[in-house]
């Protein structure tokens, strides 16, 4: 029943709506969209909802956060963007996909996103420090370290020349991080065969780090900020962790040399 259908069940009389109904229209939508399961969105939930609360905002009191799982289901995506263009929506929440599909639906709501390419790239933002458009997020960088990590394993396994490399053929920066390690590998003396695998079986609660940040920034900007004005942000420092009793369990055996480089070594 809308505000008018209200009112004509009064007998046209004047009305005035209940302080909460009032407070509840108020409360601004963010849908936040996740390619996984509940259970394994648990984490990555949880760190946005303390990311909001930071910059204040609570959910259920003056946010209301709409959770999607999308799983791997890419094509829907566009259809999905569109029913949160098509009415009040503070901001759009999502991984590299979610926020294409976003950014070709909208010029105008704001986009929080989590990429590990380079969101300048992928044509999301204009430059890390001045975004200059409606998008902006947290950049993990993981696809500029696909060389770096084949040159450990080929350290860790001098004698391996296949390397197996499991990849999501539907995700949009597949393509072009394949490309690194196919590019790198004769340098090496290996041979990259490609496993392709469309579902996620489990994801890394370390992760949920930036993920708060995402909740940071979404609350950043329904206080008013402009993604145009926040940099993107991204990893300051790499570190390399080995843990011997997981290595020794696979049957590894860790170079001295690879143990040098290491940040952190786990006994």
């Amino acid at each position: 029943m809308n505000r008018r259908e209200f009112i004509a069940v009064l007998g046209g009389t004047a009305a005035a709506w209940p302080l909460a109904a009032r407070a509840q229209q108020a409360i601004p939508a963010v849908p936040l969209v996740y390619d996984a399961t509940p259970s394994e969105a648990t984490p990555f939930v949880a760190a946005f909802q303390r990311g909001l609360a930071e910059v204040g905002f609570v959910e259920g009191q003056n946010v209301a956060v709409e959770y999607h799982g999308a799983g791997s289901h890419y094509e829907r995506l566009p259809a999905l963007v569109a029913e949160f263009v098509n009415r009040p929506t503070a901001a759009i929440v999502g991984n590299t996909p979610v926020a294409l599909a976003a950014r070709k639906a909208t010029s105008t709501i704001p986009i929080v996103f989590l990429t590990g390419a380079d969101p300048v790239k992928l044509g999301l933002v204009a430059s890390f420090n001045r975004p200059g458009g409606n998008a902006t997020g947290v950049s993990f960088l993981t696809a500029a370290t696909e060389t770096k990590r084949l040159g450990l394993l080929r350290e860790l396994l001098p004698k391996a020349t296949v390397i197996g490399a499991l990849a999501d053929p539907n995700f949009p920066t597949t393509a072009g991080q394949l490309k690194d390690l196919q590019d790198a590998a004769p340098t090496l003396g290996q041979e990259i065969h490609v496993v392709e695998a469309s579902t996620e079986s489990q994801l890394d609660s370390g992760f949920a780090t930036p993920f708060r940040q995402a909740g940071v920034y979404s609350g950043r900007i329904l206080k008013g900020e402009k993604p145009a004005d926040l940099p993107v942000l991204m990893p300051t420092k790499f570190e390399l962790v080995i843990n011997l009793k997981t290595a020794k369990a696979l049957g590894l055996q860790i170079p001295d040399k690879v143990l040098a480089l290491a940040d952190e070594v786990i006994e």
